[in-house]
């Protein structure tokens, strides 16, 4: 079952590889906006990134640290990254993130995921894993589809090239799921924040468009 789900998952992805970055996608831009202002020391670091995708994050990251693993589960999407040439201090790894990471214990500074847990049954491998490639005091970001919009019906989709639309397999997690997974990985939150589209007012009853959170990695 999780075998098939996560073929079903990459196989969407390499069909919407493509027309990823010109598509009109609110939470990828929410996202992506999100992660330049998220204020992350980034200078000088070793970070693995999950669900680098076509490079829409990487390429900030890029900017900034001393060496970037960017793995996907989609080698469409990641042959989209490689293509924006972002320098030889980046990796890319084609790699099913629930599956042990090609990477050794303790050497990352940071690790940041995107849009990636929605299409992940079952959390705790994701988690343990970052917990256990990061050094002690490093970070995990990790920015989703908020649950209020899962609840509401909204996973992510795109047109298909027959026009049919194409829904990606999803599973809900709550709150309460995440911080529970980075708990019994040795995960401390620091940080959690519910961004809301832009030009949204306090008071709109708007449902916050991405779930953002901060985790740290004790000594």
């Amino acid at each position: 079952m999780k075998h098939r789900a996560r073929s079903s998952v990459t196989k969407a992805y390499d069909a919407w590889a493509a027309q990823y970055d010109s598509d009109d996608n609110k939470t990828r831009d929410l996202d992506a906006a999100y992660l330049i202002n998220a204020g992350l020391e980034l200078a000088g670091r070793r970070i693995v990134e999950f669900g680098a995708g076509t490079g829409k994050n990487t390429a900030f990251l890029a900017r900034r640290a001393a060496h970037v693993l960017a793995m996907d589960i989609s080698g469409a999407m990641l042959d989209r990254a490689r293509a924006r040439q972002l320098g030889s201090h980046i990796e890319y790894i084609e790699h099913d993130v629930t599956e042990p990471w090609p990477v050794r214990s303790g050497s990352a500074d940071m690790v940041v995921g995107n849009l990636v847990l929605e299409h992940i049954a079952e959390l705790a491998p994701v988690f343990q894993e970052a917990a256990r490639v990061l050094k002690p005091g490093g970070q995990l970001y990790l920015a989703e589809l908020h649950p209020f919009r899962q609840l509401l019906g909204s996973q992510a989709r795109f047109a298909q090239a027959d026009g049919t639309e194409l829904r990606i397999e999803a599973w809900y997690h709550g709150v309460s799921d995440y911080c529970a997974a980075a708990r019994e990985a040795g995960l401390q939150l620091l940080d959690l924040r519910e961004p809301v589209d832009a030009g949204s007012s306090v008071g709109s009853q708007c449902p916050p468009r991405l779930l953002v959170m901060q985790f740290v990695k004790g000594a």
